[in-house]
């Protein structure tokens, strides 16, 4: 097992909260906070906890990678929770992210489908395994080339962890950042993972209308 992660989360004052109604809250989640409190007691630090500080009725519904920047949706009671926990199940949340990867990519766009386990030796890294992993699938289009670096746009068609990181890595085009998957100049190209969760599309709950949130990349 990999040993604890350092852990110095970045300041949320005021709370990073897009969009709020009595029924959910839309939230920009820097990178370097946890979704959720870890096991160890240095970890307890998230931001559901510091959302719960002034908004008592928080309830987590999905999670992003700790490195991972952008949009996240906090139910504010059982019933929101569940009905946008089965969205997610049901895949009728639509999903983009925004990164950063090193070289030119060639293609305008494509997908990778390359099933994932977890890398138990090492967790909690992942790894692609043909026989044991589960079905994974990511979409991916360039957005803009640069001279070293494509900005592409990212679509999981499954939510495995670190699904994007490692299908990236894969395609020879690692994550700006990324200190566990892809090459040594992806890892070194940026202080940050070059991740972000930039749209979420999703039938409210209470108005029954389709809405749709937008966040810019913080690394561009």
């Amino acid at each position: 097992m990999s040993a604890p992660l350092i852990y110095h989360p970045p300041a949320t004052d005021p709370l990073p909260v897009l969009y709020e109604d009595e029924a959910l809250l839309v939230v920009d989640k820097p990178s370097g906070l946890l979704s959720v409190p870890g096991r160890l007691e240095l970890h307890k630090d998230s931001l559901i906890l510091r959302l719960q500080t002034v908004y008592s009725d928080a309830l987590t519904v999905h999670r992003l990678d700790m490195d991972t920047s952008g949009l996240m949706i906090y139910a504010r009671s059982k019933e929101v929770h569940r009905a946008l926990s089965m969205a997610f199940e049901r895949k009728q949340v639509e999903k983009r992210y925004l990164a950063l990867v090193w070289g030119r990519v060639a293609q305008d766009e494509g997908e990778v489908d390359l099933p994932l386990i977890k890398d138990w030796p090492n967790r909690p890294r992942h790894m692609v395994d043909h026989e044991n992993g589960k079905p994974s699938r990511t979409l991916w289009r360039v957005v803009e080339r640069f001279e070293n670096t494509t900005l592409v746009e990212l679509t999981p068609v499954t939510g495995r962890t670190h699904q994007l990181r490692i299908h990236m890595a894969e395609i020879g085009h690692g994550i700006l950042g990324d200190c566990w998957y892809g090459s040594e100049d992806s890892m070194a190209a940026h202080e940050r993972l070059c991740l972000h969760a930039s749209q979420l599309s999703f039938e409210h709950p209470a108005t029954k209308k389709r809405v749709t949130f937008e966040s810019d990349a913080p690394f561009l």
